[in-house]
This record gives structure tokens, sequence and C-alpha cells, in this order.
């Protein structure tokens, strides 16, 4: 059974354009192939990327935000409470009234008292800048390599500046070792994004992320194995450049470096556009759309490439019209938050000092609410906004 489902998977219909076959792949003087057993090395590259990952925040990116005034934001703690704390994590972070006034029975703590206890549990699991910062580190590190890697692998090749040179001679295109570790150090990236996107923070666009590493990984395996590897270059070196510009302008971002974080958002956005909306569907996508056919017949894997490479397109519609949202409210001043950033996040950090804590500060007169040590903050009284909502424009447009 199982040798019947590998000889369908391995189909050579499904793969290869008619009248090629596998054994036509195969190395022969002084030409090597792509093949999937390759593949298999990406496994552990993708856990050592992780452990690199953790050791750079930990040692690089951590005193790096230390030295730019960036620390690890404290939350007051919410009491322990079995009850709320089984319903906080089976049931609901965010809690209707109806079940405020059931929990509150339960607990026997009033209803103000059950309404502040899940304002600050949900504030606990907040992400801190610090931790932002870290993540935001690691991949501008990656990409920034990997962007400048990509250059120097395809500045002197034919089909960097001219896309009918990618088929010439397909599918006997020799492998080269530039290609070889570019492909394989891209492909454990994004494994170890994958495997760590459920611990990373977590933004709206949670499951479009999820779908655009997977796409990106089932597009660079089948690339691989069909020997696409010249567009799949050209693919990744397109994405990266757009990255490392985000990712540069949340650093600034996080460390307040406010005119920085503006100019290379603006930056972001238009090498995005041109990029992601121009390049990639009107140069990439026309390459493998158009050009192979005028070589081979269409095949399966013809279409399939095809249609992965359209996912990765209505992602960089979804996200430009995010981006475009961010920059029109920001040129007309109503930017509050980012477009991409958690809903329940964004109004959690916004109001850490919420109306109803504000009218139990009123009533006792002197910051303390009931059971509560005094919060260093009490010289705020509660016609004055927190803190957290007097953030700059730039604070808004990158913080995620």
């Amino acid at each position: 059974m199982f040798d019947t489902l590998c000889e369908w998977f391995w189909w050579e219909r499904i793969w290869l354009p008619v009248n090629l076959t596998w054994a036509d792949l195969e190395d022969r003087e002084g030409w090597v192939y792509a093949k999937a057993s390759h593949l298999y090395v990406t496994v552990p590259y993708t856990f050592a990327f992780l452990l690199i990952r953790y050791l750079f925040e930990r040692w690089i990116a951590t005193p790096v935000a230390v030295s730019a005034g960036i620390k690890q934001r404290v939350h007051l703690k919410a009491e322990d409470n079995p009850i709320l704390e089984h319903y906080y994590i089976t049931q609901c972070r965010n809690p209707a009234q109806a079940d405020i006034d059931g929990l509150s029975k339960k607990s026997s703590l009033s209803v103000r008292q059950v309404e502040r206890w899940f304002r600050r549990r949900r504030r606990q699991d907040l992400p801190g800048v610090l931790k932002k910062f870290r993540e935001a580190s690691w991949r501008f590190f990656f990409y920034l390599l990997a962007f400048i890697g990509g250059i120097v692998a395809l500045y002197d090749k034919e089909w960097f500046y001219d896309t009918r040179e990618v088929w010439t001679g397909f599918p006997k295109q020799s492998m080269l070792e530039s290609q070889y570790w570019y492909y394989i150090l891209e492909m454990s990236f994004y494994g170890s994004l994958l495997l760590s996107v459920a611990f990373d923070v977590k933004r709206k666009d949670f499951k479009e992320q999820i779908i655009h590493h997977l796409a990106t990984l089932v597009l660079l395996s089948f690339s691989w194995c069909v020997n696409y590897i010249r567009i799949g270059t050209l693919v990744m070196i397109v994405h990266d450049a757009s990255d490392v510009l985000l990712e540069s302008a949340k650093l600034f971002n996080y460390a307040k470096w406010e005119k920085t974080c503006q100019s290379l958002f603006v930056l972001f956005a238009m090498v995005f556009m041109v990029t992601r909306l121009i390049i990639f569907p009107f140069w990439l996508i026309h390459c493998t759309w158009v050009y192979p056919v005028q070589h081979y017949p269409a095949f399966f894997g013809y279409y399939f490439f095809n249609v992965m490479l359209v996912v990765l397109l209505c992602l960089h519609i979804f996200w430009a019209y995010l981006i475009l949202c961010m920059i029109r409210k920001f040129m007309f001043g109503t930017l509050t938050r980012d477009e991409r950033s958690d809903n329940e996040e964004e109004e959690e950090e916004e109001s850490s000092l919420t109306e109803d804590e504000c009218k139990d500060q009123h009533k006792l007169g002197n910051g303390l609410a009931v059971g509560e040590k005094e919060d260093k903050r009490n010289g705020f009284q509660c016609s004055s906004p927190p803190e957290n909502i007097c953030r700059s424009k730039c604070t808004d447009l990158c913080s995620v």
C-alpha cells in the first residue's frame, strides 16, 4: 500500500513535463540536480535556527534593547483565584456580563472585582515591548543576511536581469552551490517561524501568517523537486527586500526613534508595493505563466506552482490593504493602532488605567483599590488620559 502511494505521488506526469523522467535528472558529467532527499537536511537546520534564535535574542537582542532604553514591562498580577483562572483558560478571556454575574456568585467576589481580575489577567498575557523588540531583531538579522546573500548569489546570473533565461535549457539546469544554500537556509528559517508562530506575538493576521509560511514552504519544496530553482531564488529575494525595511522600522519604533521609524515605514510601503504588487505579479508570475509553455506542454506541476504563487499574491493584496489603511490614517492623523495588531491586545494596552479603575480611585481619594497595593501612578486623575493613549503616530504606525 505504501509503495503504491509513493509510486503515485512521484508519478512523473505530476512533477515533470511530457517525455521527461526522473532518470533524465540524475547527476552525470559534472551536472548536479536538486533531489527531494536533499530536503531532509532542513529538519535539523530548522531546530538549529530555533536554538540560534534563542541565543541571539538572549545575548544580542536583549542587551541592544536595554541600551536603547527598552525594559521589560511588569503588569500588576491578578490575585490567585482557581475559579476565575479555570474559566479564563478553558472558556473565555473576556466574559459577557451574564457570565461575570455568575462568576461573581461562584467566587464570592463583587462584579467590579471580577471585571478587574479579568482585566489584569489579560494584561498579564500581553507581550511586552522587549519581547517584540527581540523578535523583530531576529527577523531583521536574518532577512538582512538573506537579502545580501541573495544579491551576491544572483547579481551575475542572466535570469536576474532577463526572466526569459529562467527557462533556458529547463529542466536540465545544473544546481549551483549558492542556490543550494540559499534554498536550504530560507526553507529552514521559514520552518522555524512556523514552529514558533504559536509562541510569538499574536497579531490579527495570525491565520494569514500561517497560510503564508505554509505556502512558502510548499512552493520552495515543490520548486526544488521539479528544478524550478531559478524562479524560486527570484521569488525569495523579492520577498526579502521589503521584509528588511519592515523589521527595521519596528526596531526604531520600539526604541522611540519616531522620525527614523516614519521614514523607514514609508520606504517599506513603497518597496512593498513595487516588489509585491508590481514585480511579483507582472514579472515573476508572468514568467511562470507565459514562458514555460513556450518550451513544453503544460502539466500538473505547472498549474500547481502558479496557483501557489497566486495564493501568495492574494496575501500580498491583503497586507497592502492594511498598509494603505495605516498610511491613510497616518496622513489624516486618525491612526490609533496598527491594523495588523490583535484588537483585544491593542484595547488592553491602551486602557491599562480603565474608567472603572478611575472611578474607584476617585471614590477612595488616594488611588487605592480595595485590597490592592498603591499604584505608582497615583498622580493621575480620572480627567487625565492614560499615558499609553498619548502615544506618537509612529508608535501607532508600527506597534505590533
